[in-house]
């Protein structure tokens, strides 16, 4: 079983669900998720957490993020999308400069009401399968932060843009909601994501890639190891001695470590013969380290992957 993450480029018309279930063929392996819902309309970078991997899922997700994203006035739909039925129509009579002061006042902390078309449950239901029987149940704003939105192009009644957010953003709602606010209505037409995290579009990967890759044996290659996610982190390399406790989830002590002075704080942890074996925070009022995130498992190791590490976990 192979262990990490695969910087995929979701393509248009799959869910994430649908990518999570053709990687399990591709890469003959169960354990494998996905670190963030994108519309099956959408595109772009899907980060998916492999074996040990996919305890990183919920870090990963709560990353902020960067879209390419079109803007169509002069319409509303249910979902907010152009793939949604019309609710409103109307001429977008408005000004360039009208519609970059309105995009330009959505910069910085905001209140976001969720749309109803969304993976986020109330009550233990999706939002989504509540809408599809014809529901609506009432949504609480929620605090979200656009960093920085970019005009890419302005050829009315469309807007091209890039936009820098939070987590937990919804671009089809801030297309509806700069409709809204220049009284015209509006809706996302397209949608790229072009950064999670530390994950860029340039890099990543579709499925025929990784396919190609799986066929002349480089796949490698394409996963990220675990412990890089935490490669600001300084390292720590365990004894003989000492490892036997870190394969156990047990603390240990700085005695315990080979190479001195050992740093305090958060450290990323390594074995003797290289694996990773997880994210240990220093406890001084107790002399030891603690275990914080634990990605260890043995028989997962292979000494290829452990051998890739050895300048990484010494720096």
């Amino acid at each position: 079983m192979r262990n990490g993450i695969i910087n995929i480029y979701k393509e248009r018309g799959y869910t994430s669900h649908d990518v999570v279930a053709k990687l399990r063929g591709i890469l003959k392996q169960k354990k494998i998720g996905h670190t963030g819902t994108l519309d099956p309309d959408a595109e772009g970078v899907l980060p998916v957490c492999l074996g040990s991997g996919t305890k990183l899922c919920g870090l990963l997700t709560d990353r902020d993020k960067a879209y390419e994203a079109v803007l169509l006035l002069g319409q509303s739909t249910d979902t907010q999308d152009i793939s949604g039925t019309v609710l409103e129509r109307s001429e977008a009579a408005v000004s360039e400069q009208e519609v970059r002061d309105a995009i330009e006042s959505f910069v910085g902390p905001c209140q976001q009401i969720p749309p109803m078309y969304s993976a986020l449950k109330v009550g233990g239901r999706k939002l989504c399968d509540l809408a599809r029987a014809g529901q609506e149940v009432e949504r609480k704003a929620r605090p979200v932060t656009i960093h920085e939105i970019r005009i890419l192009e302005m050829d009315l009644p469309r807007v091209r843009m890039s936009v820098s957010c939070s987590k937990g953003t919804y671009i089809r709602t801030l297309c509806h909601d700069i409709g809204e606010k220049l009284g015209c209505h509006g809706c996302m037409e397209a949608l790229i994501r072009t950064r999670s995290g530390q994950f860029l579009v340039k890099d990543s990967l579709r499925l025929f890639e990784v396919e190609k890759l799986r066929d002349e044996g480089r796949l490698t290659e394409a996963v990220l190891p675990v412990d890089r996610m935490f490669a600001h982190l300084p390292a720590a390399v365990l004894t003989e001695d000492g490892s036997r406790l870190g394969h156990n989830g047990n603390p240990f002590r700085k005695t315990d470590v080979e190479a001195q002075p050992v740093p305090e704080g958060d450290v990323r942890v390594y074995d003797s013969r290289g694996s990773f074996i997880g994210v240990y925070a220093f406890r001084p009022e107790q002399g030891l380290y603690r275990p914080v995130k634990m990605f260890y498992q043995p028989s997962d190791q292979s000494q290829k992957e452990m051998n890739s590490r050895k300048t990484f976990m010494e720096t």
